[in-house]
Formats: C-alpha cells, sequence, structure tokens
C-alpha cells in the first residue's frame, strides 16, 4: 500500500514543482543571481519527479493485472547471479568515476576555473571516497 501512494506523491511534487518552474519563467521579467537559473532547476527536477512517480504507477498497475508476472519479477529481483552482476557493474562504475572525476579536475584546475567549483568537485569527490571507505569498513566488521 506504501508503494501504491508513494508513486502518486512523487508524481504530484513533480508536477509541482514542473509548474511553478514554468511560473517563474513567465513572470520574472529581470532575473537576477539565483532567480536565473532556479526556475530551470525546477522545472528539470519536476520532470525527473514526474517520470519516476509515473513509471512506479505503470509498473504497479502493470503487476496488479498480472500476478505471475510480479511473481517472476520478483524472483528475478532477488535473484543472487542478478544481485552480484548489479554489484559487480556498480563496482566498475565506481572505479571509472574515479578516474574520470580525478581527471576533470585535473582539467579545470589547468583550465583556470573559478575555484569555488573546483573545490566543491573537490569536496564531492572525498565525500564520495569517504563514503565508500566508511562502507568497506562496516562490510569488513560484519563478514
Amino acid at each position: 500500500m506504501k508503494q501504491k501512494k508513494s508513486g502518486y506523491v512523487i508524481a504530484i511534487i513533480g508536477v509541482l514543482l514542473l509548474g511553478s518552474g514554468f511560473y517563474l519563467v513567465k513572470t520574472i521579467n529581470d532575473p537576477q543571481g539565483m532567480m536565473l537559473t532556479l526556475p530551470y532547476v525546477c522545472i528539470g527536477i519536476g520532470c525527473g519527479l514526474f517520470g519516476h512517480g509515473m513509471g512506479a504507477i505503470v509498473s504497479q498497475r502493470a503487476m496488479q493485472s498480472d500476478p505471475q508476472m510480479q511473481k517472476r519479477v520478483q524472483i528475478e529481483q532477488n535473484d543472487e547471479r542478478n544481485i552480484a552482476i548489479a554489484d559487480r557493474a556498480k563496482g566498475k562504475a565506481f572505479e571509472m568515476m574515479t578516474l574520470v572525476f580525478g581527471m576533470l579536475m585535473l582539467v579545470f584546475t589547468l583550465m583556470g576555473v573559478d575555484l569555488t567549483a573546483i573545490l566543491l568537485l573537490v569536496f564531492a569527490y572525498l565525500f564520495v571516497h569517504g563514503y565508500a571507505i566508511y562502507c568497506r569498513c562496516k562490510y569488513e566488521k560484519e563478514m
């Protein structure tokens, strides 16, 4: 029951954000500072939330109409092989992200990009790697 309502709530929030973004674009004549980008951020996040919510609603309805398909999907999601494949893919993506973000920080530094942007990128990079270290320590204690 909780999943049924969450799809609708997310879709409604997405529509509200989308509508407020369009409203801000149309009503603000001379945007300054943060108001230059806020409407477009609202539109982007609203579209994403609406799509996510509608996807959840449609998949929920499809599962209700076909109980056998629901059982197959549930078995596939909980299959150890599929979980291992997903975890391995995430590991490879993390390794690639490490290299790409490292190179991107170096390129931004050599290009002379604003220091604030570089520091934000470095902070995000270190945060992700700090979280990876935390998870590794936590899993080593469990296993």
